[in-house]
């Protein structure tokens, strides 16, 4: 998409994805300044964390002290959703680094109220919501916060005039969302484990809230805190009966919040440590070296191809390494065309057999496909047929031109070989007696 012209971009957004056009002109600005493949891509998010966790500290130092901010901004990266999403080149490390900065500028208009502050609060607080929608529930979150803080009238009427900027702000991009709200059909309701996940964080945040000093200011640490780290969660999973939308990306920037009570936590920790005999002061450090140790383990396997659930370049590699030249190429279904768009060249000497106009040239992230007589007249004029498919057990799409793909394969063909990469099956077909 990044690679694409701007008129292009703009004309895609009208089909698909308006929720990231903010992130992909972003990138595409990137990639201007330097093509530098996976690389660039990545660089931003990584980037972003680094400047998330600095507003980390400068937010534990102003809310609670010197000691409190610095182990909050090491807690911060270390936090395994945060490793995740500083590698991948997606807009969730910018949200999140731009959330981060919008609470310092939040906190700082708390204790010296102006115009100037307050513009530069809606303003960065806009920006995180356009690169990404959900982020306006850290919006709702300050306002608890602010509401918490017991401020001044004035205080709060400022506070709910920049929050309303910022809905103004927002609302055409939501409301033209709402026509692509089939992109998060595939978002189901949270698990067992997503549920139990939120709720012992939530706990231990609790908990640790327990331990933050008094406020250094109109707002105490645990008063911004909790509700970061709560209130968007909790809003998402209870849309859920209406329509699940709880993704643990979509909330990314709740990890500041558990950031900033570890921080407070590890600071009573250490000044207790200093008062007490050495007994208590290896008991503590022990402590510490275990929880980090249990973090070595996570780190490395984030680290890993196999961590990456759609490895569109492991995809690629394993259709060359499967297909030779002139061969047929399938996928099924066509949304499944995505994965070509890492590595094009990948897939230069195969033939798409569906596939009537490409990605690019129809404004699309799949293409268009032919009518159905057509696909299956394509696929009767080759001897081996390459088709990269969902995993068995996934629901088959009832359309006409995916059930003509399969009917045909199954008619005319026999499976010769099959090999699963990531969320991938790439299948050889070919003539009953040429496999």
């Amino acid at each position: 998409m990044s690679h694409r012209s701007v008129p292009q971009i703009w004309h895609t957004l009208g089909h698909v994805d308006v929720v990231h056009g903010l992130y992909y002109l972003i990138m595409r600005g990137v990639f201007g300044l330097w093509d530098g493949g996976l690389v660039a891509l990545r660089l931003p998010s990584v980037l972003a964390v680094a400047a998330a966790a600095v507003g980390v500290i400068r937010l534990g130092q102003r809310l609670a002290g010197t000691w409190t901010g610095l182990l909050a901004g090491l807690v911060f990266p270390l936090l395994p959703p945060v490793q995740r999403y500083a590698q991948e080149g997606r807009s969730y490390a910018l949200v999140c680094a731009l959330i981060t900065w919008a609470s310092c500028l939040l906190v700082s208009s708390l204790s010296r109220p102006g115009r100037r502050g307050w513009v530069a609060y809606g303003a960065v607080i806009l920006m995180a919501c356009l690169l990404h929608e959900f982020a306006v529930l850290m919006l709702v979150a300050h306002g608890v916060a602010v509401f918490r803080a017991r401020s001044a009238r004035p205080v709060t009427r400022a506070w709910s005039i920049a929050a309303g900027g910022v809905l103004v702000g927002l609302f055409p991009l939501a409301a033209f969302s709402t026509t692509q709200s089939a992109q998060v059909d595939w978002i189901g309701t949270p698990d067992a484990g997503e549920v139990l996940g939120f709720v012992a964080t939530a706990l231990l945040g609790v908990a640790f809230a327990r331990s933050a000093g008094r406020a250094r200011g109109p707002i105490t640490l645990s008063a911004l805190a909790l509700p970061l780290l709560i209130l968007p969660s909790t809003l998402l999973m209870l849309t859920s009966p209406l329509h699940p939308l709880y993704v643990d990306r979509y909330v990314l920037a709740s990890a500041i919040g558990f950031a900033l009570l570890a921080g407070s936590m590890l600071d009573r920790l250490r000044r207790s440590a200093r008062c007490a005999g050495t007994v208590h002061r290896v008991t503590c450090a022990v402590a510490l070296a275990m929880v980090l140790a249990t973090l070595v383990p996570v780190s490395t396997a984030l680290r890993k191809p196999a961590s990456r659930e759609n490895d569109a370049v492991a995809i690629a590699r394993a259709v060359q390494d499967i297909a030779e030249p002139g061969d047929g190429l399938l996928f099924m279904p066509s949304r499944r065309r995505v994965w070509t768009l890492a590595r094009p060249d990948s897939f230069r000497s195969l033939s798409d057999l569906a596939l009537e106009q490409t990605p690019v040239a129809s404004d699309t992230l799949f293409g268009t496909e032919l009518p159905t007589d057509r696909i299956r007249e394509r696929i009767l004029t080759r001897a081996r047929v390459i088709a990269v498919r969902d995993l068995e057990g996934q629901p088959l799409d009832a359309n006409a031109r995916e059930a003509a793909k399969r009917s045909t394969l199954d008619a005319y063909f026999e499976e010769c070989a099959s090999r699963t990469v990531t969320q991938a099956r790439i299948t050889v077909y070919a003539r009953p007696g040429h496999c």
